[in-house]
């Protein structure tokens, strides 16, 4: 059974800490989950990574990179960290949560039948997790037959569907012709749109470190409409929105909300009436916002990743535009 390591000294400490953000990964039974999870451990670059699985029998980690393994938890030279949760994941995310020094980033590898946004449903009642995204492996040579299935059809369709990102697997194993026409299958089912492809199980880092590779590449200051990321896989683009405004919370919601199946995600501050300076995350069709009334800025500043055409990014800047109630004063 894995203990919770003890909590920070200062009451309400971690009440005041900003959430972990949290990737769920799913996928069907021999999608290439376990190969995404070793190849994410192995390139953690420096961050912190904690990976609940449901069973370290599938877990093949680098000997030379194991510093201590337990019953239920293996200790990783980089910092990284793998824990089993088995039917206690409510229980582990206490733990992780009441740390004195959290992760980076929390990945919950789904087990092969279950369903992915379920589990995020439950890791979101913990408010020490933030969901970053739902990442589903996909096999491309096996998923036509998979859907097909009149057994596991329904399950590995509702995983896709569940996905905020899809990561095809086993590409060597088919054409680039019948890959893009199973990613094009895939989108018309009303899966997110948003795909990419893995060799060895290795993922762009900005599907799950998205601020880490942007801070690298400079994106985190206003950049003109468009400017794409060199961290960034083929295809995704990232734009930044400001204004110095007050926004009313239900016209932004719209604006954020207008591609779930194109955006990847959204991060940022608006100022928001009547709450005031507020942080936002955006996950597929999913807003959060927390308040921060302490914070001084006063100008609102957007950072959206996402596959939006030219066309689409004006008119999520004009719903932007549109949602601005005030407009505050410059300087004198």
């Amino acid at each position: 059974m894995m203990t919770a390591p003890a909590p920070d000294a200062a009451p309400g400490a971690p009440a005041a800490r900003p959430p972990v953000p949290m990737i769920v990964l799913g996928g069907y039974l021999g999608a290439g989950k376990t190969t995404i999870v070793n190849a994410l451990l192995r390139n953690a670059d420096g961050l912190r990574v904690t990976v609940l699985v449901n069973d370290f029998g599938a877990i093949n980690v680098d000997a030379a990179l194991i510093r201590e393994r337990g019953d239920d938890v293996i200790g990783l030279e980089n910092g990284c960290v793998c824990c089993t949760i088995g039917g206690r994941l409510v229980e582990t995310l206490i733990a992780i949560g009441e740390r004195a020094q959290r992760p980076d980033l929390l990945v919950i590898e789904a087990s092969g039948v279950s369903d992915p946004m379920r589990i995020a449903q439950v890791g979101l009642l913990d408010k020490a997790f933030r969901l970053h995204g739902i990442v589903v492996a996909v096999d491309a040579s096996g998923i036509d037959a998979t859907l097909a299935d009149r057994y596991v059809g329904d399950i590995a369709r509702k995983q896709i569907l569940a996905a905020s990102t899809l990561v095809m697997t086993k590409t060597d194993l088919v054409t680039p012709q019948s890959l893009q026409e199973t990613m094009t299958r895939l989108g018309e089912l009303g899966a997110t749109q948003i795909a990419v492809t893995s060799r060895n199980g290795e993922v762009p880092p900005a599907i799950f470190f998205p601020e880490h590779a942007l801070a690298l590449t400079g994106l985190l200051s206003p950049r003109p409409m468009g400017v794409a990321s060199r961290a960034l896989p083929a295809g995704l683009r990232s734009f930044v929105w400001e204004a110095d405004a007050v926004l009313e919370r239900r016209r932004l919601k719209a604006a954020l909300t207008m591609y779930p199946g194109k955006l990847l995600r959204a991060k940022g501050v608006v100022n928001l009436a009547p709450a005031g300076m507020t942080e936002m995350h955006v996950v597929g069709a999913r807003v959060a916002l927390t308040k921060h009334p302490q914070m001084a800025l006063r100008a609102s500043s957007i950072v959206f990743i996402g596959v939006l055409s030219d066309n689409e990014i004006a008119r999520v800047y004009d719903a932007l535009r549109s949602a601005c109630i005030e407009f505050s004063p410059g300087p004198a």
